[in-house]
């Protein structure tokens, strides 16, 4: 066996992912197809061994169901105490994580990986248990049953036709360190469930009658299989790519089929599919775009995305490489899949030297990967067209060409006496050199032509004649046109390096922007707009994104060329593109008479609509490397896009809740705090106009209750206007420069009969404050803060007001001497409907300062709260100051 040195990349990777497992702990998974195959019991034994070897290992969790060969080999381990959980009620034992991390052993027992923790629990699943035990450095022995693989959750459901919901990600086993399968055959279980080692007896009769039939359990077993099997094959390649092996190993057959244009290439693929289904195995289609690939006329190349797309529809995965010699490519791409068989098609005798030669170079290839070639049916116009090779370039180019060689031949004669032929092939070869660097191939190989005809004719005796007086001047021309003619080629595949170079740069560089464009972005339509502007410079062609709103109907999005979707016919080929899931229009074989290609966009939850690209005005069919990086495009909108959607729609669903809960507030609002004044009100207008005897200082008392009650159900009512307005977005700024002085003097004088029983005391600057601000709504913000300090505050007790400014912003200071802030609720007092302790014999709603919270908001501005020194309260209400860079700005109004 061949080993060679790894690639830095591939050392620098595995470098990077055995630092990141260097301080976790390893998974063992003991992997079954149903339960009673012996998982536990092996995973036992296991653990004994391990014990036996010196490794501290603790009993974390093990479920015996009863069977006393189970029980026999849980001691001698040290066991965690479970952890009682009371759930409805009930006491349920759970796994303690907390103990096992404070005990902290080598090795840690927990069975049953897919297991739902109860409520309350640190996590949801033992699965996640499980791996904070293994960040945590300890090794996790578990157990496994096939049918709780998520990836297989399906399958396994449509095979017995029990929905399993308890679940593993496939994550969880891909990064397990080791997975042993534990097997026994389907008619040895079904005996251990008769003998009652698995349930009791009758629990295991109601089993052979539904999950456990022999039919479910070979199907449940080939699925165990066949997952440990890709379990153990990807372990198998990371380890040869890691020690750079680069034979191929047929542990497993793999399909490799070359893709070319033309109907003998499509037979091709559909013989490796027939291979690849006889062998039950994976395939792989490779297309090699080398610098001709560009020569090849447009029917070709359409040909060649034609046939990979087939190749795709039957299940291969598809494969776009890049280099200038295709045979080698092909042996790359194998050795790195590990392909024990490359198929391809039988090369034409007469036409086909190029496609001979690389049948020829694969079979010469490892001995370790057999080449299959396969004959398909020839016809005249199979074979790819080329363009003519002198017609890439243009014919000004040419010009050129012929123009240097005869400067170069100008210059040799001019100096003719001093130079010898030797001396002027020299001249005509730096003219070949500098045709070379700047043109393409065609024009530097008639550069070459030239100049050795230009030696003979002009400079080798007899002169002015293509004869030869000397036959050794035959090798001089000979090894100069050579010479020429190697080194224009050279050039030519530099600079076909150069430009497949670039290209990938261009493309690297387009992703790179794309995806940090969809990570940041979570507007919908920017998303997609960007999407359209990235397709539109790949390809040169519009693009269209349409949207499927929850009626199903498509709307374009983002911008992009609308008309692509503005007509029946192609708004009919995007709905069916969206209702089945398959590209349609321009191209394929449903609906191509429209000019635009739809995809569709495909998210994790569903279609969320499709994206259309007017291929029918592009002049060139799109080659098969920009057909994967327009998949590429595809496949990152609708994940960036279906991001964007759940955040939009998370975010309605937030708002919803917070309107309801708003609504909800406002009718326990309207239930208590409404009925106390109307209850009032009603009483003293029911005795008034019952009893017309009363006294006048009675009748008094009564009108001044209806005035005081009807007064606070006017605030009230008016609290909830605004918190609706606030709401719906209707509150709406009149800003303008106003003194501060005057909005405090206006709150003082209303809130007069609540401040008569309180000193008040202002200090102010001397100078006149302006701010920018609605003076109506800034007024209520101070009449809010006020009115609590005097409902909140004792009789007598001092009311302090002060005013101040800065460069930018004015601020109010209304400090009092009431109970002051419960300590840690300082900023939950904005909330709406809060309500701190201890002020439930106090009339209030609770949403006062959330509205002025919310209106200063909306100035820019802010409201705060401190307690005070020797008891009491300090808020602090700031807006900006007429003229300061920060007015003008107004903010979203939301409570």
């Amino acid at each position: 066996m061949e080993i060679e040195r790894p690639s830095p990349e591939v050392m620098l990777a595995r470098a990077s992912v055995e630092g990141v497992a260097s301080g976790r702990g390893r998974l063992k998974i003991f992997f079954g197809m149903a339960p009673g195959v012996g998982k536990t019991y092996a995973l036992l034994e296991a653990a004994h061994a391990q014990q036996r070897a010196g490794i501290d290992v603790v009993l974390g969790w093990i479920e015996t169901h009863g069977r006393p060969e189970t029980e026999r080999l849980c001691r001698g381990f040290e066991a965690l105490k479970p952890r009682i959980v009371d759930y409805r009620g009930l006491e349920l034992s759970e796994f303690d994580l907390e103990a096992a991390l404070r005990r902290k052993p080598q090795l840690i027992l927990l069975d049953e990986l897919a297991h739902s923790n109860a409520a309350g629990s640190r996590h949801a699943r033992r699965w996640q248990d499980a791996r904070e035990l293994l960040a945590a450095g300890i090794d996790v022995y578990t157990t496994l049953n096939v049918q709780h693989v998520e990836s297989l959750n399906d399958v396994v459901a449509s095979i017995t036709g029990v929905v399993v919901r308890e679940t593993v990600p496939d994550v969880i086993v891909d990064e397990a360190h080791e997975v042993e399968l534990v097997d026994i055959t389907p008619d040895e279980l079904l005996q251990r469930l008769k003998d009652g080692k698995v349930y009791v007896p009758a629990q295991a009769e109601r089993a052979t009658q539904s999950f456990f039939k022999k039919g479910n359990l070979l199907a449940l077993r080939e699925l165990a299989l066949r997952r440990t099997t890709e379990r153990v094959d990807a372990q198998n390649l990371e380890w040869r790519r890691a020690h750079g092996v680069p034979d191929v190993w047929g542990t497993r057959e793999r399909i490799l089929v070359c893709v070319g244009p033309g109907p003998s290439a499509a037979n091709v693929v559909r013989a490796a599919y027939r291979l690849a289904t006889r062998l039950r195995a994976p395939w792989m289609a490779v297309v090699v775009e080398t610098p001709g690939f560009d020569r090849l006329e447009a029917e070709s190349r359409e040909g060649t995305g034609a046939n990979l797309a087939l190749a795709q529809s039957l299940g291969a995965e598809t494969i776009v490489v890049h280099g200038e010699n295709a045979s080698e490519e092909i042996l790359a791409v194998a050795r790195e899949r590990s392909a024990t068989k490359i198929v391809v098609g039988k090369p034409d005798r007469k036409k086909r030297f190029k496609q001979r030669n690389i049948v020829a170079n694969l079979l010469r290839g490892p001995a370790d990967i057999d080449v299959l070639v396969t004959a398909g049916t020839q016809d005249a116009g199979e074979a790819p067209r080329f363009g003519r090779v002198l017609g890439r370039g243009r014919l000004r180019d040419y010009l050129i060409s012929a123009l240097c060689i005869g400067i170069a031949s100008g210059v040799c004669a001019v100096l003719n006496s001093l130079f010898s032929v030797a001396d002027k092939a020299m001249v005509y070869l730096l003219a070949v050199l500098l045709v070379a660097s700047r043109m393409s191939l065609g024009p530097s190989l008639l550069a070459a032509t030239l100049s050795v005809a230009a030696l003979n004719f002009m400079f080798v005796p007899p002169r002015f004649t293509f004869s030869v007086s000397d036959e050794s001047y035959w090798l001089t021309f000979t090894v100069m046109l050579l010479v020429g003619i190697l080194v224009s080629t050279i050039t030519s595949r530099i600079k076909a390096r150069e430009a497949t170079s670039r290209e990938r740069e261009r493309v690297t560089a387009r992703l790179h922007v794309m995806g940090s464009q969809f990570s940041v972005e979570t507007s919908v339509a920017k998303i997609a707009s960007a999407a359209v502007h990235h397709t539109r410079e790949l390809l040169g062609v519009d693009a269209v994104v349409l949207l499927a709103d929850r009626s199903g109907r498509l709307t374009p999005c983002g911008g992009g060329d609308v008309d692509l979707a503005r007509t029946d016919a192609e708004l009919a080929v995007a709905r069916w593109v969206f209702q089945n899931g398959r590209l349609a229009g321009y191209g394929t074989d449903t609906l191509p008479g429209s000019n635009a290609l739809f995809i569709p966009l495909v998210g994790t939850t569903g279609h969320l609509g499709t994206f259309g690209i007017a291929l029918g005005l592009r002049k060139e069919p799109p080659t098969p490397s920009q057909w994967r990086i327009v998949e590429t495009f595809v496949v990152q909108t609708a994940l960036a896009l279906e991001r964007a959607l759940l955040a939009k729609k998370a975010e309605e669903e937030r708002l919803a809740a917070d309107r309801e809960r708003t609504r909800s507030g406002l009718l326990s609002a309207v239930s208590h705090d409404v009925r106390t004044p109307l209850a009032s009100i009603t009483g003293a207008a029911s005795t008034l106009a019952a009893q017309p005897g009363l006294s006048p200082t009675t009748r008094l008392e009564l009108v001044h209750v209806i005035q005081e009650e009807s007064e606070h159900l006017t605030r009230l009512i008016n609290g909830i206007l605004d918190v609706t307005r606030i709401e719906s977005g209707d509150l709406q700024l009149k800003l303008e420069p106003y003194p501060l002085e005057e909005i405090v003097d206006s709150a003082t004088q209303r809130l007069s009969k609540e401040l008569e029983h309180h000193p008040v005391s202002r200090t102010q600057p001397e100078e006149v404050i302006l701010v920018h601000a609605d003076p109506v709504l800034l007024e209520q913000v101070a009449i809010n803060v006020l009115e609590n300090a005097a409902k909140y505050s004792p009789p007598s007790s001092p009311i302090e007001i002060h005013l101040d400014v800065d460069a930018e912003v004015a601020w109010i200071e209304i400090a009092d001497r009431g109970p002051g802030l419960p300590e840690g609720q300082e900023q939950r007092i904005f909330e709406r409907f809060f309500r701190a302790n201890g002020m439930d014999g106090v009339r209030g709603t609770g949403m006062g300062l959330a509205i002025c919270e919310a209106i200063l908001r909306a100035h820019g501005g802010r409201i705060d709260a401190r307690n005070r020194e020797g008891g009491g309260s300090v808020f602090r209400i700031v807006v900006p100051r007429a003229g300061s860079a920060s007015a003008n700005m107004p903010r979203e109004v939301q409570a």
